[in-house]
């Protein structure tokens, strides 16, 4: 091809693109902590960079993979940067779950267990604007179930919700303050589908002194796991308030049936019929039987009741209390809510009630004593 001078060499389509125009290795933009360099708590500081030895990341490459492999570079210096700070940020789910605010007070007289729920601050929102609609819910453990749940009211569109609300288990004995844990958890309620968990915290009941108010301001923390190796046969169904007293001048033992809390819903309304039934075991003559009458539509029924049982003194060694908790269905079968036996063969604070009403003739010994699920030896007969 000739040239005319003067003329401006013409290239052809085909040689323009022959020709390698990459720019060369796309060298990292430099941000203003590369001046400030930050280092994790208890790491010695590296030796710094003069900004003028600042170079390519990688050795110049000829052909088009020069600039892939300078972009990669560049791309990975600029994931580093966003990588949390160590010591500016907590990984742990404690900084993003929240905090709540609460208060315990055991009231050893009137064996109550008193749980103030004050506040909670910054919550992990749950729903798609951004917020949250909070409730607190507690639980016993070990026995947790519904019958021993209480909840708070429902707070909506908040992360900093206020509830300033107490909420209070009846029948708490110091044995159940021994080896009792109290699980508070924060959850998110939702109209259409199932309440979201956010967080909760545990406090052993042990950590608490009688009639004094301890405050707490604890992290909220994932869900820890129940214990499943606990005996399902001890379920918890409530409480039961029991008197006895041996009336030394009429030679009978007086069983009254004073109320029961928090005892398990058995019907679809949320609620139950609760009457109770005693018996005085070995019952050779199937004359034991008594029975309260039934409270309509309550987990909190009072009875005030008492039962005589005709026994000498010297007989009560031999002799096991059982008394039971049923709902009253009309058309169907009564259901079992709980039972609890009193005697010597029994442990606990209800051996101890018994041994308290022999030793104290003419006196009567109220206890609160917890409802199980376990069958008493009258349900098989």
């Amino acid at each position: 091809m000739t040239q005319r001078k003067g003329e401006k060499p013409t290239i052809s389509i085909q040689e323009h693109m022959a020709i390698d125009v990459c720019p060369g290795p796309i060298q990292p933009i430099k941000q203003i902590s590369d001046y400030f360099p930050r280092y994790p708590r208890g790491l010695p500081p590296a030796a710094p960079q003069q900004a003028g030895n600042v170079g390519p990341l990688r050795p110049a490459l000829s052909t088009s993979t020069r600039a892939c492999a300078g972009a990669s570079a560049s791309l990975q210096a600029v994931r580093r940067d966003e990588e949390p700070d160590v010591e500016g940020y907590d990984s742990d789910d404690s900084t993003t779950l929240g905090t709540l605010e609460f208060s315990l007070q055991y009231d050893q007289e009137n064996n109550a267990l008193h749980c103030t729920i004050n506040r909670a601050k910054g919550l992990k929102p749950m729903d798609h604007n951004g917020l949250s609609d909070p409730y607190v819910k507690l639980h016993l453990l070990p026995g947790a179930s519904k019958a021993n749940k209480l909840r708070t009211k429902t707070l909506h569109n908040t992360l900093n919700p206020v509830w300033s609300e107490t909420l209070t288990y009846y029948g708490i004995t110091d044995e159940d303050m021994v080896r009792k844990t109290l699980r508070i958890s924060v959850c998110d309620e939702d109209k259409f589908r199932h309440n979201e968990f956010i967080g909760e915290t545990r406090i052993p009941l042990k950590k608490l002194k009688p009639n004094q108010v301890k405050n707490f301001n604890n992290c909220l923390e994932k869900q820890l796991p129940v214990n499943k190796t606990e005996d399902k046969s001890l379920e918890e169904r409530g409480r039961i308030m029991i008197s006895l007293k041996y009336n030394t001048q009429k030679s009978c033992l007086v069983v009254g049936i004073i109320r029961c809390a928090h005892l398990a819903a058995m019907d679809a309304n949320g609620f139950s019929d609760p009457y109770v039934k005693t018996y005085l075991k070995p019952d050779e003559n199937k004359k034991s039987k008594h029975k309260t009458a039934v409270k309509k539509k309550t987990l909190n029924p009072e009875f005030n009741e008492e039962f005589c049982y005709d026994i000498k003194y010297a007989d009560l060694t031999k002799k096991t209390l059982e008394i039971t908790v049923w709902d009253y269905d009309i058309g169907k079968s009564n259901d079992f809510i709980g039972g609890v036996s009193l005697g010597i063969n029994a442990n606990g604070e209800r051996l101890k009630h018994w041994f308290d009403c022999l030793k104290n003739k003419d006196k009567k010994i109220e206890r609160w004593h917890t409802l199980t699920n376990e069958l008493p030896g009258s349900l098989n007969e």
